[in-house]
């Protein structure tokens, strides 16, 4: 069962002053599940987490973060700006982009991130329009030796990354050309629950490290083992096993450091959605009842506030306020007011009887939720909330309205 940390009346107070749909985080929830994570990996002393800044990119979630201990996975100029203005700098950005402009490129150096190159034509690239820096790492493509899903898809399929023999050349031109420190990167899977998955994906990487050491010549600083760590959105998934993953990894590890096919070496990971997916919820009000071929629950939120299920046709449970222990006898679709088909937040939902001024609760909306929004049909971005260890509700960010829809036209 899934449950909310707030109460109908809490969001019914706040919704008079300012009206749904918006966005609710829980601040001691996100802390908690991000210490956990830090902690699962404390057995390897230089171990960090750089949570992905385009799962929740709010200053107010990674300042708290950074309080944590965690660093920024970044892979645009916005969210490179948007870490430096919380005061997230240096080794404390991993940037993973790709197709990168040079002025990204440019403000990553500036600011003493890790690149992280994606292609081994970015070594030139980067050379021409930022200069090489000091410590460089390359992203790893596997190829036909991992299967991906349907988020990012078949590696073989993937835009992201370079094949083995395009990483061992890479290290190789790197390393003529003055860079001294080296670091390695994958990320081939995302939302996923199979603890098995990552120990593998490790030994995988454990691997290409030795490979590359021996034909590169090149003594890796650190790992990152990506993110990918998924979350039970459908109340019959069981959460990710940490302690399973961080076990695996870890005896691989010691296998590989005592074998010496492997010096010691700092471990990272960049997950996002596993530290604050869970911990994010989109609240709405049913406008309208509508009955034809179907029945629908029309809110006062759409797809632009929350598009994962049209996107994905991602699963996200709902709660209704004051009708937890209502039977769920209806079946409703739960849609929105775009003028597309596909704006459908749940088809054929068991949901208790619904009425106008029901205040809905989308669950584990917290990662790729607002940060996907969009203003097709004129929509306007939500509010979001932090509610602190007290209950209390910060605003984090205001809604948008109607001059900051047209502030960028011109008439």
């Amino acid at each position: 069962m899934k449950t909310v940390p707030f109460s109908k009346a809490h969001v019914e107070a706040l919704a008079k002053r300012y009206p749904t749909p918006f966005y609710i985080y829980d601040e001691t929830a996100i802390r908690a599940t991000a210490r956990k994570l830090i902690d699962a990996f404390s057995w390897n002393p230089g171990f960090k987490e750089y949570f992905a800044v385009k799962a929740t990119p709010n200053p107010a979630i990674l300042s708290l973060l950074k309080e944590v201990g965690c660093g920024t996975d970044c892979s645009a100029l916005m969210e490179l700006v948007l870490s430096e203005n919380v005061g997230i700098v240096g080794e404390n950005i991993m940037f993973t982009s790709n197709d990168t402009a040079a002025e990204e490129f440019v403000k990553a150096k500036e600011l003493g991130a890790i690149i992280n190159l994606d292609d081994i034509r970015h070594i030139e690239y980067l050379e021409k329009h930022a200069g090489l820096p000091k410590l460089l790492s390359f992203r790893y493509n596997p190829g036909e030796g991992r299967e991906g899903n349907a988020i990012i898809g078949k590696p073989t399929e993937a835009k992201y990354g370079l094949t083995k023999k395009q990483i061992i050349e890479a290290y190789k031109i790197a390393k003529q050309k003055g860079v001294e420190r080296f670091g390695l990167h994958t990320m081939v899977i995302s939302n996923e629950l199979e603890s098995e998955y990552f120990i593998e994906t490790a030994q995988m990487i454990f691997e290409l490290a030795h490979e590359i050491r021996e034909k590169a010549g090149v003594e890796l600083e650190f790992i990152n083992l990506g993110g990918g760590l998924g979350i039970p959105y459908r109340l019959e998934q069981e959460a990710v096993d940490l302690k399973k993953i961080s076990d695996g990894v870890r005896d691989l590890y010691e296998k590989a450091v005592s074998g010496g096919t492997m010096p010691p070496l700092k471990l990272m990971m960049e997950c996002g959605r596993y530290i604050t997916g869970p911990h994010g919820y989109l609240v709405s009000t049913v406008r309208h009842i509508k009955e034809t071929y179907k029945k629908y629950v029309g809110l006062d939120a759409c797809m632009a506030n929350l598009m994962r299920p049209a996107m994905y046709g991602a699963y996200h449970h709902i709660t209704v306020l004051g009708k937890e222990d209502a039977p769920n006898n209806h079946v409703y679709d739960v849609v929105g007011s775009l003028c597309e088909n596909n704006d459908k937040f749940a088809i054929d939902r068991e949901l208790p009887e619904m009425e106008p001024d029901d205040i809905v609760v989308f669950h584990d909306a917290g990662a790729h939720g607002h940060a996907m929004g969009f203003n097709y049909n004129g929509k306007l971005r939500s509010a979001e909330f932090l509610m602190s260890p007290n209950g209390e509700f910060k605003m984090i960010r205001r809604a948008e309205t109607s001059d900051d829809y047209f502030a960028t036209l011109k008439f």
